[in-house]
């Protein structure tokens, strides 16, 4: 038998390794079926060979370690039935090369959020509906083994000194992180799922998240260079929004996006990806969001993509905004579209500038044409509901339009929310900017009146 070697993952912490009992001969319960799996992953360890590593490809060397597992599974014969033994394996190569009891739930399209409330506990959600799911870890060292390995990943780390920590998997998914002694019961882990297939503007429509008329003109905007805000609040589906919209920028230009954890994948051939660093072992080598707009800057950006503006960084975008990098675009957690500027206020004045309010309301006037607000409504549908226009500022007011809006009108009987998209009837007025930047607009589009809602394959079926 050719003995291969693994990573050693999910080694015990403490004690000699043990034989894999054989000497039961009556069916084996969930229980056994774990403890059978943590022995068979012990002496798949031991019966590997460490000097084969570098001689063999990923694909190899999985196939090895499934031919050794279900080898050391046929000295269990007497206790697993076949199926028994294909679970088995299966999971553990899910444990040796995979995020272990993880690995199904990250392996199904219709997971979104991956909630984990200590090493017993596991939320998910599917299709809008937050569900507990019969997912569980060996113990508290083995959840705290499965997220060293996720943020170990993405040259993060998580330990005494570093109790919280944001990361990302290969796949663009977010990974928020808080272990004991700060997490009382048990270490919470918060997985934000994107889809392989990014969401594009025929994906909102047909999700009935936004409808035709919407995504058309915010295209417009997009392609006429038009700066643009998304506002909303966690989970309501930003940074999905913002992604779509970064497919109408036009292939010629060079976008700079910067994110504390890289989710959005642009379609664009000419794009620069930056992302920022925290700390290392020793408290050093921090960069921040807000340097890296700074330097954007000098990198002859057509337009910069902030993936959310949390702090000091706003005042460097705006300014960006203002300064010959037109279309550029970001997000903000808010409410409603004139909390957001009340936001950008607060986030200027974090800079360390001492500037009078009225001075950052006019930095913020001239800079934000557009401002989208997404919402997570009851039932888990994300929609678009409410596109307004900063016209300008009086005295100590912003001058905002809503174009477009969506109204809730009740929840049906599984408690989901429905209603119905309308246009206010007031025509923005950037209309001339888009006609003399090449994308025009019928007036018709802005007319008052209630937009139909967008039938589903399902719904016809």
């Amino acid at each position: 038998m050719l003995r291969t070697a693994v990573p050693q993952f999910n080694e015990a912490p403490n004690g000699p390794e043990e034989e894999i009992n054989t000497d039961v001969g009556q069916p084996v319960g969930n229980e056994d079926l774990r403890q059978l799996k943590i022995q068979l992953h012990q002496q798949l360890v031991v019966n590997m060979d460490m000097g084969a590593l570098a001689a063999m490809t990923k694909e190899e060397l999985q196939l090895e370690v499934r031919r050794v597992a279900d080898e050391l599974c046929q000295r269990s014969s007497r206790l697993l039935s076949a199926n028994e033994r294909a679970c088995l394996v299966r999971e553990v190569l899910d444990e040796t090369f995979g995020l272990g009891p993880l690995q199904p739930l990250m392996n199904d399209p219709n997971v979104s959020d991956i909630l984990i409330n200590g090493p017993n506990t596991v939320y998910v959600e599917r299709n809008g509906q937050m569900q507990r799911v019969n997912v569980a870890f060996n113990d508290a060292f083995h959840l705290l083994h499965i997220i060293q390995r996720i943020v170990g990943q993405a040259g993060r780390r998580v330990d005494a000194a570093n109790p919280m920590v944001d990361s990302r998997l290969p796949d663009g998914s977010r990974v928020n992180a808080i272990i004991p002694p700060l997490a009382l019961d048990g270490a919470l882990v918060s997985i934000r799922r994107f889809s392989i297939k990014p969401i594009q503007a025929a994906d909102l429509i047909t999700n009935k998240s936004a409808t035709a008329e919407i995504m058309d003109f915010l295209a417009a905007c997009v392609r006429a260079r038009v700066n643009i805000l998304i506002s909303g609040g966690t989970g309501s589906g930003k940074t999905t929004l913002l992604n779509a919209l970064s497919a109408f920028i036009p292939e010629e230009e060079r976008v700079i996006t910067i994110e504390d954890a890289a989710e959005l994948r642009l379609l664009q051939s000419h794009v620069g990806r930056l992302e920022t660093r925290p700390n290392n072992v020793e408290g050093f080598g921090e960069v921040t969001t807000r340097e890296l707009v700074r330097n954007a800057l000098r990198m002859r950006p057509d337009r910069i993509i902030v993936g959310e503006c949390r702090g000091a960084e706003a005042l460097d975008m705006l300014q960006a905004m203002n300064t010959g990098h037109e279309g550029s675009l970001s997000t903000v957690h808010a409410n409603d579209t004139r909390e957001a500027l009340s936001r950008l206020e607060i986030m200027v004045g974090m800079a360390g500038f001492d500037l009078p309010i009225w001075v950052i309301r006019r930095q913020i006037a001239s800079a934000i044409h557009i401002i989208i607000q997404v919402s997570r409504l009851l039932g888990g549908e994300r929609k678009i509901v409410k596109v307004s226009e900063v016209s300008g500022i009086e005295g100590e007011n912003f001058l905002m339009q809503d174009i477009f809006a969506f109204k809730q009108t009740g929840v049906d009987k599984e408690r989901r929310a429905h209603g119905c998209f309308h246009v206010t009837g007031i025509r923005p007025r950037c209309l001339e900017r888009l006609a003399v930047l090449g994308t025009p607009l019928s007036p018709e589009l802005f007319e008052r009146r209630i937009l139909a809602p967008v039938i589903t394959a399902t719904e016809v079926a």
